[in-house]
């Protein structure tokens, strides 16, 4: 019996459409950040290329659905499916 590493690439499931490609990107942080930054790498145990690749994955998540949000609500006060209230009003 073949060793499943030695099967055909034709039976995968899956096949990526594209191939990822690293790029070294320099990052320039305050002082304070780094310090923070290499302090979570030493208590973590990981390194700080990581926790910020993790970081900005996080937060460009988080501006897609936020922006992916806003588009909705403009799209709904534009076609008059929500009323926009007025902010002073609002205060009230």
């Amino acid at each position: 019996m073949a060793h499943p590493a030695a099967l055909p690439l034709e039976i995968a499931l899956t096949v990526p459409q594209r191939v990822s490609k690293l790029t070294t990107m320099v990052v320039h942080l305050k002082p304070e950040t780094e310090s923070r930054l290499q302090e979570l790498a030493a208590t973590t145990g990981r390194a700080p290329d990581e926790l910020i690749e993790d970081a900005m994955i996080g937060y460009l998540a988080e501006l897609t659905q936020v922006r992916d949000m806003l588009d909705g609500r403009y799209d709904q006060i534009k076609s008059g499916r929500v009323q926009p209230i007025d902010g002073e009003k609002a205060c009230i």
